[in-house]
């Protein structure tokens, strides 16, 4: 599917690292299981909740719709089938940092973007956020497995 950027399968190895910050969400700490990318990612805990061991599916994608024709930053629910009815937990942002950590055959790719307040790091290998550019508007797509 070209509208997705990136996808694997993560677990989650701990809730709230830095402590419980606000009521309604929390920051997890997740490791995927096929690309070896480590996240940290804030969720609307209050609807979406999630738990140290659980496994994830994640998607980050350029548009919801299924034909690949590019998000026009309107939302409407005019009953078509969409990327998110696969999905469980759905955000939409934007990237607004890329970075590198790290030397030689050891740097790593960090990516940070924001879904309203929500935010997400990605890090791992370079190759695995290739797709992913700054200040490119993308859909969060997360489902349990």
């Amino acid at each position: 599917m070209e509208n997705t950027l990136f996808a694997d399968i993560f677990k989650v190895i701990q809730l709230d690292p830095d402590g419980k910050k606000f009521d309604k969400a929390s920051r997890i700490e997740a490791q995927s299981e096929q690309l070896d990318m480590y996240m940290q990612l804030d969720v609307n805990t209050d609807i979406y909740p999630m738990h140290a061991g659980e496994k994830f599916a994640m998607s980050l994608a350029s548009t919801l719709d299924l034909d690949g024709t590019p998000d026009t930053g309107y939302y409407t629910q005019a009953g078509r089938k969409s990327l998110a009815d696969k999905f469980e937990y759905v955000m939409h942002g934007k990237i607004y940092k890329i970075s590198e950590a790290g030397l030689g055959p050891n740097v790593k790719g960090v990516i940070y973007a924001s879904y309203g307040g929500l935010l997400m790091m990605l890090s791992g290998d370079p190759a695995n956020t290739a797709k992913l550019d700054l200040d490119q508007r993308v859909f969060l797509l997360i489902r349990k497995v």
